[in-house]
């Protein structure tokens, strides 16, 4: 009996041990298969937010396509129509170069051929009538101890010329040899001895031979009126105009009064500029009142210019190559000088003005 409750015990713990580890696998395989199910839920979820990220992303690229289409379209379209008013801009300048060109034609040759007519029709008048003159006072009975008296066609004739406008300071000729004189000296020293550093209303900038040969002809064949044909640039007529009015601010001090005619306001902005760095004056000398005024019409500078002869005034016009045509209200003056439109640069000036 003992050796068989002995044994007994010892028989039920046997299975015990097989039934705990399986127990323990069991429980380990069920933790990783939850491990593996939640790994799986959560690549479940990141492959969710990568397809919501790539959907983003085409919708991104769809809609940054459809954005870079339109901005081409719209940048052909800008393009075309900027070609297409070029192309206008291009045909009007060059109707605008022949209609000058023509203008200059007829108008220029026109109105000279018309003067030298006048002109020679009135010598071949005073001539004729100077020699009736002279045969009638042969012909006098006169006392023996008086001289027929020398005629001199040149003071006669001087009676019957166009006078100047009222005023109009004399550049040439025998009985003003002091002034001429002295314009040249002036011209002389702008060319030979710059001086850069002068006192308001003296020319500081150099000058050469061909704009002393502009202002020199200005002066001395065309009496200060006349028109001179323009230079390569703006500038250059700035400097030109310049000297000009420096020597007339020499000979005749703060009577002369410039007034500056161009037809836009960019244009009046080179002339102020210009004027401004050729003469070393400021802004206080530009103004209705002061020694500078700018004009875009006509009609304003001439009533400006009547109000200043009528003081006693000297009233220097200068006209812009840009204007087509000249008023013949502004010739009246004393003083008046325009630039001509060179036709060759005509085409580029308009370009740089406009573009």
């Amino acid at each position: 009996m003992n050796s068989e409750e002995s044994s007994t015990p010892e028989n039920i713990t046997q299975p015990l041990t097989p039934v705990v580890d399986g127990e323990l696998e069991y429980s380990q395989i069920s933790q990783k298969v939850a491990d593996l199910q939640e790994i799986a839920t959560q690549l479940q979820q990141e492959i969710g937010q990568l397809r919501s990220r790539h959907q983003a992303l085409q919708a991104q690229v769809g809609e940054t396509e459809s954005n870079l289409t339109r901005i081409v379209q719209d940048s052909l379209s800008h393009l075309e129509q900027r070609k297409q008013a070029l192309q206008i801009s291009v045909e009007q300048l060059e109707r605008r170069s022949d209609r000058i060109r023509q203008e200059m034609k007829t108008t220029f040759a026109g109105t000279s051929q018309d003067l030298a007519i006048r002109v020679q029709g009135f010598k071949d008048y005073l001539t004729g009538s100077l020699q009736d003159l002279a045969s009638a006072a042969e012909q006098l009975q006169l006392v023996p101890a008086v001289k027929t008296p020398e005629i001199n066609p040149i003071p006669e004739a001087a009676n019957y010329l166009p006078q100047n406008p009222p005023n109009s300071p004399p550049f040439g000729g025998q009985q003003f040899q002091d002034t001429t004189k002295q314009i040249r000296r002036l011209i002389d020293q702008y060319r030979s001895q710059p001086d850069y550093y002068g006192p308001v209303w003296q020319l500081r900038r150099t000058f050469e031979p061909i704009h002393a040969e502009r202002v020199s002809h200005w002066f001395l064949n065309l009496g200060g009126r006349g028109a001179l044909r323009s230079m390569s640039s703006r500038l250059q007529n700035i400097l030109v105009a310049s000297a000009a009015t420096s020597i007339l601010h020499k000979l005749y001090g703060d009577r002369v009064r410039t007034l500056i005619l161009a037809s836009t306001p960019e244009r009046l902005g080179e002339w102020r500029r210009g004027l401004q760095d050729c003469l070393g004056i400021g802004r206080p000398e530009f103004g209705p009142d002061r020694g500078v005024v700018l004009f875009e019409a006509a009609a304003a500078l001439a009533q400006k210019a009547d109000r200043l002869v009528k003081a006693e005034q000297l009233p220097l016009i200068i006209i812009d190559d840009s204007e087509e045509q000249i008023s013949l209200g502004l010739l009246q003056f004393p003083l008046w000088l325009a630039f001509a439109p060179d036709p060759k640069n005509m085409r580029n000036r308009d370009e740089d003005d406009e573009f």
